[in-house]
């Protein structure tokens, strides 16, 4: 149960950017499967996990941004600012962190589902199958939406040492060209 967890409270914290919004988001998860324990296919639970997970951060998203936060802002915490470094030496830490930095707020940038499906693949590993049946789509989907997220992240990201464009002629991720 730990690992469903630690999975679940992992893509609420990717897709939302705050622990406490993870943590909310997680325990609103796991009340849910409590709730509905009878009806859930055990076998099955941790693609339902994945799916409720990923439509409980969407609502989650919805509520905060249909009311204004009382406290001012909450500065977001990322998980992977806790990624361990094998920098040795103080400019090579300030590099791989900065690095680290730069990956995550471009991943939060990919709009969904693109951001879902890259943190399921390369975050947490699943493999297609998994990620078709917790997001409710097809494989082929799944795999086009992939690819589509990688090349946006890249083009997110830029050549290796240079800021990101901030020109606005990029074009979000999922957006059509006319």
């Amino acid at each position: 149960m730990e690992r469903l967890s630690s999975r679940v409270y992992s893509l609420a914290r990717y897709t939302l950017g705050s622990a406490q919004d993870a943590e909310d988001v997680t325990q609103e998860v796991f009340i849910r499967l409590w709730e509905n324990w009878a009806q859930v296919d055990l076998e099955r639970v941790e693609g339902w996990l994945i799916r409720v997970t990923s439509n409980a951060c969407v609502d989650f998203r919805r509520r905060s941004s249909a009311r204004p936060e009382a406290g001012g802002s909450r500065a977001p915490t990322r998980a992977i600012d806790r990624c361990p470094s094998a920098a040795t030496d103080p400019s090579t830490a300030a590099e791989s962190s900065e690095l680290r930095s730069r990956v995550a707020d471009a991943i939060a940038r990919l709009q969904e589902p693109y951001r879902s499906v890259l943190i399921l693949r390369e975050i947490e590993g699943l493999p297609y199958a998994e990620i078709s049946q917790a997001l409710g789509m097809s494989m082929p989907s799944v795999k086009v939406n992939l690819h589509r997220a990688r090349a946006r992240l890249t083009e997110l990201l830029g050549p290796l040492g240079d800021p990101p464009s901030s020109s606005g002629q990029r074009r979000e991720a999922g957006e059509r060209v006319h």
